[in-house]
C-alpha cells in the first residue's frame, strides 16, 4: 500500500484527519513526519511532477536496502528509479555506476546528471572518452563495468549502487554476456537497480536475481503515460486497428478485415502474366479498388500526418539507404515542415554543434544536403550517420525543430527521442541472415516512441498498408506483450582465464552454473524431469503385465524385435535395389522405345519422347531437375503427353518395341498427339505387357534371420499360451523405454551446459599453455587484459611476435582484423591490402586463426554456439592504414566505401583494442606496446577525434 508522502492543509487528507481522534491524529503525524525524513521524500522535491505508483514503490524499496527489477514501457519514466539510486548514494557517501548498452545513451544520461548535480559529482567513462572517472556517480557503457570488475580496479572501493539501465539487453546475443558477468561478479555490497522494457518473463528473471543478488523486488508496470491508438493507412484513408467491442474489448475493425479479404481476392499482375483471363466485372471491380487501397509514398504520409497534427513523427524504415533516400524524396517533393523563424534556429544550432568540423570534410560528409533536410524539418537518422550529426538530430527533434525522422530501429533503444506518432513502413526487417516478421517485442519496442509524456494527450502508431497485410497478424503483434527475456550468455576465453585467476577452477565453474542462462536451462528441465518420472512408473507396470512363467520374456521380446529390425532391413535393401535397377533401365531408353508403364496415374502403353537425361532440351521439352534420377517424358495410348517420375517404375522396364517419331510431331498439338497415339495403339497394342518374374526373398538365405528364428523357438516363452498378450505389453513397454531414453538425453544436454563449455575452453587453454591447473601462466595474464571476439586470437599474435617491427599504421591494419565485421555476405570482393610486412603480418593472422579453428573443433568448441573464434575479416585494414597514414578523409571515405558513421565507430573500436594490444604486449625487447600507442595517436584526428560529450 502506498501512502501519500506530503498532505496540505485544506486538501482531502487533512479534512478526513479533523474526524480522527486524538490518538489516530498522533499515529497520521507520527507517519507523515517519518515520511518527510525520508530520502524519497528530499528527491520528490527535485521534480516539478508526482511520481507514478510504480516509481514510489521502486524507490521505497531501494531504501529499504533491497534490489530492485523495474520492467517498464517505453517512456514510462523508468529511469527516475535510476536517479533516485544516484540521489542515495550521494546522501550516503556512496559510489553509483550508471551503466547503459551504447555509447550514445551514456552521453545522454552524463549530460542530463551533470545538469542536475553539477560536472564536479558526474563522470564518464565509455571506452573513448573519460571524463571525471574518480567522481561519486560515474556514466559507463557496460563492457567497462565488466572490464573493471576482472581488473579489480580501484575505482570500485565505495561503491554502493549499480543502475544497469536497458538491462532486456542481456538478450542480445552479441553482447548480452556482459550484463550477466557483471550481475555475478558485482560484491554483494552492492545494491543493482535493473530498468528493463516490459518482459512477461520479468518474474523469472527476478527469481534469478533474487537467487544471485539476495533481496530484490520486481515491480512491472504495464501502463502507458500516455494512451496509445494503432492505425493502418491505406490510399487516403486512415484506419483505426481496433474498434470497441462489448465489454470495451477490443476487435480487429471489420473495414480491415473486408479490405484485406478484397485485396486477396484481386489477381495479382504474376496471375495475369500467366494468362489468366479476366471478366469486365473483374476489371471494373479492381480499378474501383485500385482507385481507393494503394500504399502511400513518404512525402504524402508526412503530409497526410502534418495535416492531422500528428507531427513529430519517426518513420521506422529496415535500411540506412533508404532513410537517405527517405529524405531526398520528400525534399524533392517540396516539402517544408518549418517556417523561417525555425530555419533560422536550426542554421544557428547547426553551425554551433559543426564548428569544430573542417570545411573540406563537410563537403565529403554531405553536410549541406544534410542542413538543407534539416532547415525544411526533415532527417534521416542511422549508425552510418557520423556521430555528431546524429546528435544534432536527437537534439533538434527534441526541440520541436525537427518533425519528420527517418529512422533504423537502433533508434529505439533507449535514446530519449519521443514523437507524437511512429509509422512502420513494413512489418519485415533484415535480422543478418533472411527477411524475418518483426517480433511483438520489437513492435512493442518501436511504437512505444509514441506519445510524449507532459506533452501529448495520446500516442499514434501508424502501420502503412502492403499488399497481402493481415489485420488480424497486425493486432496480434499490438495487442501481444510476449517479449522474453532469453540469456545469451557463453564463456569466452578472457572469462576464463580471468575467473580462474581470481577464484580457481572449481569455483568459477560453480560461479558459472548461476548464470542466468544456467537458470533458465533447469527450469526447463523441471517439466522433463517429471515426464522421466511418469514413463519410469507406466514403465514398472508394463513390466509387470509382461512377466511369463515360463522364462524371461523380456528376452524374448527382444530376440522378437531383432529378427523383425533385420527383415525390415533386407526388405528396404529389397526396395532400394530395385529403384537402382529401374533406374538403370530407364538410363538406357531412347527417343522412340515402347514401354509399359507398370504403375501409376499413366500406368499401360507409352511413347517415350524424350528419357529425361541430364542433357538439356530434347524435342523443344526443357531439362528438368534430375536428382531424382531419370523423368521420361512420354506419349500414352490415351494421347497426353506427360513427365514420368522414378516412382511410377518400382520395378524396371524393357522396351517392347520401337517406332519413329515424325519430326513434324508437336506435343503441344491435339491432333499431332492423337495420330502419334493411334500408330502407338496399332504398332504395340496386342503386345502383352512383360510380368515382372519375383526374385527369392534376401530373408530365404539370410543366416541372421535363421539363426533368430531358431534362438526364439528354442526360448521357453515361445510355448507360452499368453505369448502374444505378454508381446503386446513387451512391444508397449519397449516404445516408452526408448521415449524416455531420449527425454533423458535432452535433459542431459540441458544441465550443466555452461559449465561443460567452461570445462572445454579450460582444456584449450591448458593444451595452449594459458593455464596450469588453477595457475594462471604468463600467456594467460595477457589474455586476460585482451577482451573481444579475437581475444585468443589476438593473444596468439603476441605470443608469436607476428606484429613485432611494424610501423603504427600496419599496426592499425592488423588490428582491425580483430574488431571489423563486414554487413555484406561472403561473395564481396577480396578485400585491397597495404603491402610489405602488414600483408605479411595479416596473412600470419589468417594462418594463426585456421590453427586456432582446427583446435577448436578437437574441443568441440562451437560458433554456431556463439563460442570461438570467428574468422578476422579484413576488410577495414586498407582504411585503417590509410587513416593512420593520414590521408584526407574524402580519399579514405571513397577508397573504403564506407558511410562516415561506420568509419567512425570502426575507427572508434579499433583504438579500443589497440589500447588493449599496448596494455598487454611485453615491455622489454619489443616494439608493439609503442607502435600501439602511436597508432591511437595517429587515429585519433579529424572526424574520428570530435567528441560526442560537451
Amino acid at each position: 500500500m502506498i501512502v501519500p508522502l506530503s498532505v496540505g492543509p485544506g486538501t482531502l487528507e487533512s479534512t478526513m484527519t479533523e474526524d480522527l481522534s486524538p490518538a489516530e491524529r498522533y499515529a497520521a503525524a507520527r507517519r507523515r513526519a517519518a515520511e518527510q525524513a525520508t530520502a524519497l521524500a528530499s528527491f520528490r522535491e527535485m521534480y516539478d511532477f508526482g511520481l507514478d505508483p510504480f516509481q514510489i514503490e521502486a524507490c521505497q524499496a531501494l531504501e529499504a536496502g533491497k534490489g530492485v527489477l523495474v520492467a517498464a514501457p517505453t517512456g514510462s519514466g523508468k529511469t527516475i528509479v535510476g536517479e533516485f539510486a544516484v540521489h542515495l548514494a550521494l546522501r550516503q557517501g556512496k559510489k553509483c555506476f550508471y551503466t547503459t548498452p551504447i555509447k550514445a545513451l551514456s552521453n545522454q544520461k552524463y549530460a542530463d546528471l551533470c545538469r542536475r548535480y553539477g560536472t564536479a559529482k558526474v563522470g564518464l567513462l565509455t571506452g573513448d572518452n573519460s571524463v571525471n572517472s574518480d567522481a561519486p556517480v560515474v556514466v559507463m557503457t557496460t563492457e567497462v563495468l565488466r572490464n573493471m570488475l576482472y581488473a579489480g580496479s580501484q575505482t570500485l572501493l565505495g561503491l554502493g549502487y549499480v543502475v544497469m539501465d536497458e538491462v532486456h539487453y542481456l538478450s542480445d546475443r552479441f553482447r548480452g554476456a556482459v550484463w550477466e558477468e557483471v550481475i555475478i561478479h558485482l560484491p554483494e555490497s552492492v545494491t543493482l537497480v535493473s530498468l528493463s522494457a516490459t518482459v512477461s518473463n520479468a518474474e523469472e528473471f527476478g527469481d534469478w536475481l533474487d537467487t544471485v543478488r539476495g533481496d530484490t523486488e520486481v515491480i512491472v508496470s504495464e501502463h502507458r503515460p500516455v494512451p496509445l491508438f494503432q492505425h493502418v493507412l491505406a490510399g487516403r484513408r486512415m484506419y483505426d486497428l481496433f474498434e470497441e467491442g462489448e465489454g470495451h474489448k477490443k476487435a480487429v475493425n471489420l473495414d480491415l478485415v473486408r479490405l484485406a479479404r478484397m485485396e486477396a481476392t484481386r489477381p495479382s499482375y504474376q496471375d495475369r502474366r500467366r494468362g489468366r483471363a479476366m471478366r469486365e466485372a473483374d476489371r471494373e471491380r479492381e480499378r474501383r479498388q485500385r482507385s481507393r487501397v494503394w500504399t502511400p509514398g513518404r512525402p504524402e504520409v508526412i503530409e497526410r500526418l502534418d495535416s492531422e497534427g500528428l507531427l513529430p513523427a519517426i518513420t521506422f524504415i529496415f535500411s540506412r539507404a533508404a532513410c537517405e533516400a527517405a529524405v531526398q524524396q520528400c525534399l524533392y517533393a517540396g516539402l517544408r515542415l518549418n517556417d523561417e523563424e525555425a530555419r533560422e534556429q536550426v542554421r544557428a544550432l547547426v553551425e554551433e554543434r559543426t564548428a569544430h568540423i573542417a570545411s573540406e570534410d563537410l563537403h565529403v560528409l554531405g553536410y549541406y544536403e544534410w542542413l538543407e533536410g534539416l532547415e525544411r524539418g526533415i532527417a534521416a537518422h542511422h549508425a552510418g550517420m557520423l556521430p555528431t550529426f546524429k546528435e544534432v538530430v536527437e537534439e533538434l527533434f527534441v526541440r520541436g525543430l525537427v518533425k519528420a525522422v527517418f529512422a533504423t530501429e537502433t533508434l529505439a533503444l533507449g535514446i530519449n527521442m519521443p514523437a507524437r506518432s511512429v509509422v512502420l513502413e513494413k512489418l519485415v526487417k533484415w535480422n543478418g541472415e533472411q527477411h524475418a516478421d518483426i517480433t511483438p517485442g520489437e513492435y512493442t519496442q518501436l511504437t512505444g516512441r509514441a506519445g510524449r509524456r507532459g506533452i501529448d494527450v495520446e500516442g499514434h502508431a501508424v502501420v502503412l498498408w502492403q499488399r497481402g497485410m493481415s489485420p488480424e497478424h497486425l493486432a496480434g503483434l499490438a495487442g501481444t506483450r510476449t517479449y522474453p527475456l532469453r540469456s545469451s550468455f557463453k564463456p569466452s576465453y578472457n572469462m576464463a582465464v580471468n575467473l580462474v585467476e581470481q577464484f580457481g577452477r572449481h569455483r568459477s565453474r560453480e560461479l558459472l552454473e548461476t548464470s542466468f542462462a544456467q537458470f533458465q536451462a533447469d527450469k526447463s528441465v523441471v517439466g522433463i524431469s517429471r515426464q522421466v518420472q511418469r514413463n519410469e512408473e507406466g514403465l514398472a507396470g508394463y513390466k509387470a503385465s509382461m512377466t511369463c512363467h515360463l522364462g524371461d520374456f523380456e528376452e524374448y521380446a527382444r530376440l522378437r524385435r531383432e529378427l523383425k529390425d533385420r527383415e525390415t532391413e533386407l526388405a528396404r535393401q529389397g526396395v532400394a535395389q530395385r529403384r537402382a535397377e529401374a533406374t538403370v533401365a530407364l538410363e538406357r531408353l531412347k527417343p522412340g522405345d515402347v514401354i509399359h508403364v507398370p504403375t501409376g496415374k499413366y500406368a499401360g502403353l507409352a511413347l517415350v519422347l524424350d528419357p529425361g537425361l541430364p542433357a538439356g532440351r530434347s524435342n523443344g521439352h526443357r531439362g528438368f531437375d534430375h536428382h531424382d534420377g531419370p523423368r521420361p517424358l512420354v506419349l500414352t495410348a490415351e494421347r497426353q503427353v506427360k513427365r514420368l517420375a522414378t516412382m511410377d517404375f518400382p520395378v524396371p522396364v524393357e522396351p517392347l518395341d520401337r517406332m519413329r517419331i515424325p519430326k513434324s510431331f508437336n506435343p503441344r498439338s491435339p491432333q499431332s498427339r492423337r495420330d502419334l497415339a493411334s500408330a502407338l495403339r496399332t504398332k504395340a497394342g496386342h503386345i502383352p505387357p512383360e510380368r515382372a518374374r519375383k526374385k527369392r526373398s534376401q530373408a530365404a538365405d539370410d543366416r541372421e534371420i535363421a539363426r533368430l528364428r531358431t534362438a526364439l523357438r528354442a526360448h521357453p516363452c515361445h510355448g507360452c499360451d499368453e505369448r502374444e498378450d505378454h508381446a503386446r505389453w513387451a512391444e508397449r513397454y519397449h516404445r516408452l523405454l526408448r521415449d524416455t531414453s531420449q527425454l533423458e538425453r535432452r535433459i542431459e544436454g540441458r544441465t550443466n551446459t555452461i559449465a561443460r563449455t567452461f570445462d572445454r575452453i579450460v582444456a584449450l587453454l591448458t593444451e595452449l599453455d594459458y593455464l596450469r591447473g588453477d595457475e594462471v601462466t604468463e600467456h594467460g595474464r595477457r589474455l586476460a587484459r585482451l577482451y573481444g571476439e579475437l581475444d585468443l586470437l589476438a593473444s596468439e599474435c603476441l605470443r608469436e611476435r607476428v606484429w613485432e617491427g611494424l610501423s603504427p599504421a600496419e599496426l592499425a591494419a592488423c588490428a582491425s582484423a580483430l574488431v571489423y565485421e563486414a554487413r555484406v555476405g561472403d561473395d564481396a570482393m577480396a578485400p585491397k591490402l597495404p603491402s610489405g610486412k602488414g600483408k605479411a603480418a595479416l596473412g600470419e593472422m589468417v594462418r594463426i586463426w585456421g590453427r586456432l579453428d582446427a583446435l577448436e573443433e578437437d574441443f568441440r568448441i562451437s560458433q554456431t554456439e556463439g563460442v570461438g573464434q570467428r574468422e578476422p575479416d579484413l576488410g577495414f585494414a586498407w582504411a585503417a592504414y590509410m587513416w593512420a597514414s593520414g590521408k584526407g578523409l574524402d580519399e579514405v571515405l571513397r577508397e573504403a566505401e564506407m558511410p562516415a558513421g561506420d568509419f567512425v565507430r570502426w575507427c572508434k573500436q579499433l583504438i579500443d583494442v589497440l589500447g588493449q594490444i599496448s596494455a598487454a604486449a611485453p615491455t622489454e625487447d619489443s616494439t608493439v606496446a609503442k607502435a600501439a600507442r602511436k597508432a591511437v595517436d595517429q587515429l585519433l584526428r579529424g572526424v574520428v577525434a570530435y567528441s560526442s560529450v560537451g
